[in-house]
């Protein structure tokens, strides 16, 4: 597990990056390093573990280059996390990279209560409106979610998430698809990643 901002840029793969770039992806992966430093997912891993490999399915597998949208995905669930982080993000990187992460995190989460009836479909209306950029991470973010989803020992968070999965997110992806070849990619790999856990989960059978 990266653990210095070096190793965090090395995961961006900044070293080729134009200058300007190469020191907003410092500043962001010590902003990073500072939001996750001491979280940990459901899972029991190090909570800098899922963004990290967030950022690698964008560049590996969904063949991103463009520094802004990396920097998205390593930073991406840093405002629910550690709220209190955005206004160093705003001064580090900038206004409009706060409200993108905002755009991408429910409501109920940045207002730090519990979920409520309506908050799902207000997340849902807020999804349906991301940009480009923002929707990629965040279908990134679930295909990373999807492979990790066996490793939680809440059997009925699993459920929800794969019902999520089915009736909206995927369907998402699917219109989306034809928008970008970026998102062309994510609708491939979400689907295949869908379809990969559920023939696990009948291998293994009921628990």
């Amino acid at each position: 597990m990266p653990t210095s901002t070096d190793a965090v840029l090395a995961t961006l793969g900044a070293a080729s990056w134009p200058p300007p770039d190469r020191r907003q992806a410092r500043r962001a992966s010590a902003l990073a390093l500072a939001a996750y430093d001491g979280h940990t997912r459901d899972q029991g891993t190090p909570y800098l573990a899922h963004p990290l490999a967030v950022v690698t399915i964008l560049r590996t597998e969904l063949h991103v280059t463009t520094p802004h949208t990396l920097v998205l995905g390593l930073l991406h669930d840093a405002l629910e996390v550690t709220p209190g982080i955005a206004d160093r993000i705003r001064t580090a990187l900038g206004d409009d990279l706060v409200e993108q992460l905002r755009g991408m995190i429910p409501d109920h989460r940045l207002k730090q209560r519990a979920k409520c009836p309506g908050d799902e479909a207000a997340w849902r209306a807020k999804t349906l409106r991301l940009d480009d950029e923002s929707l990629l991470v965040r279908l990134a973010d679930r295909i990373h979610n999807l492979r990790d989803l066996q490793n939680s020992p809440d059997v009925r968070r699993r459920e929800r998430f794969l019902a999520a999965l089915a009736d909206f997110y995927l369907p998402l992806a699917h219109d989306a698809r034809s928008r970008t070849a970026h998102l062309n990619a994510a609708h491939t790999v979400l689907v295949s990643a869908y379809e990969s856990c559920l023939a696990r989960a009948e291998e293994e059978g009921p628990t």
